[in-house]
């Protein structure tokens, strides 16, 4: 298949908190619908997508993931949440994660949030954790990779803490909403099947040393594709290993089966890797922007923090 040219990309302009600058035609689904988007030929996702995802990572025995209820029984539930973000010298960053923190606070009222950063943002993980002593730590991680194994622990351990730490966000359903929500932000039609079936994705990620937390990003673009009927999906990565998001596009290109191209970056908030793939999708059709303070990622960090709840106090750091 040639190279497309012209001026067929079509992007979402980013503003510091994750959110299109200039809303392009979508389909039904907007910001200012907070629920979850539907999934293939309008309903919601199968139950079992979750199940499944969590198996490519050897975690099949936890939760299935399902939108947080605005209310929890559990008397852990009410514990304060502690925002758990890597950080960035990028200001676009900090701002993003304190806007997923007002979103999940206006979903939760009565329930206290605060953030802290590994790195680059005040304030550090030292600052905070270890005046609350009763809250429930939540890492805005995507994967189980070097950061949620051992920089987190070991950050809560300096600062003598003890406090639970729920598990990372991926892989969920609810991040495959948010994905199909940031690409109907770009005018692609994500709620008609005939669009999807001739359309082939780059799931774009950071990119990992660990192979274990590269194989469940290739599990999380597998299930996507199979799910929602996508042409194809595979992966790119922005650093650490391959392939590039270029050649994935090349790849995408001699699909017979595709015939309009999508970069998706699975990634949490704007930055220099998300920078870096936005750079190298210029030849793709559609590019979206980073999930960022999606409604869908505020509804699974609650949803993280009631799991987290539930299995309290066993739930605690080394």
């Amino acid at each position: 298949m040639a190279p497309r040219t012209g001026n067929s990309q079509k992007r979402s302009a980013l503003t510091p908190d994750g959110t299109p600058a200039r809303r392009q035609k979508r389909s039904a689904l907007t910001h200012r619908n907070p629920a979850p988007l539907q999934g293939r030929g309008g309903h919601l996702p199968a139950e079992g997508e979750g199940a499944e995802l969590r198996e490519a990572e050897g975690n099949a025995s936890q939760p299935r993931t399902a939108p947080a209820p605005t209310h929890l029984s559990h008397p852990a539930a009410a514990a304060p949440l502690l925002l758990l973000a890597h950080g960035s010298r990028d200001p676009r960053h900090a701002a993003t994660v304190e806007s997923l923190a007002d979103a999940i606070r206006a979903l939760r009222p009565e329930l206290p949030v605060t953030t802290a950063y590994l790195d680059h943002c005040a304030p550090r993980i030292a600052q905070v954790a270890p005046r609350l002593t009763e809250a429930i730590a939540v890492p805005l991680l995507l994967n189980r990779a070097f950061h949620a194994k051992h920089d987190i622990p070991a950050a809560l351990r300096a600062a003598g803490s003890t406090i639970p730490v729920a598990d990372v966000l991926g892989p969920s359903p609810l991040l495959l909403d948010a994905l199909d929500r940031r690409l109907a932000e770009t005018g692609l039609d994500v709620t008609d099947p005939s669009v999807r079936a001739r359309t082939g994705i780059v799931l774009a990620a950071a990119g990992s040393s660990d192979p274990a937390a590269n194989a469940t990003t290739r599990a999380v673009a597998a299930t996507w594709q199979r799910t929602r009927g996508w042409a194809a999906v595979t992966t790119a990565y922005a650093s650490a290993t391959a392939p590039t998001v270029p050649d994935a596009l090349t790849t995408l290109r001699h699909t017979p089966t595709v015939h309009t191209t999508a970069v998706a970056p699975y990634l949490l908030a704007p930055g220099l890797l998300p920078d870096r793939i936005a750079t190298a999708a210029a030849p793709a059709d559609h590019l979206a922007l980073p999930l960022g303070a999606a409604p869908e990622l505020a509804h699974l960090v609650l949803t993280r923090h009631a799991e987290a709840a539930t299995a309290a106090p066993t739930a605690r750091t080394a």
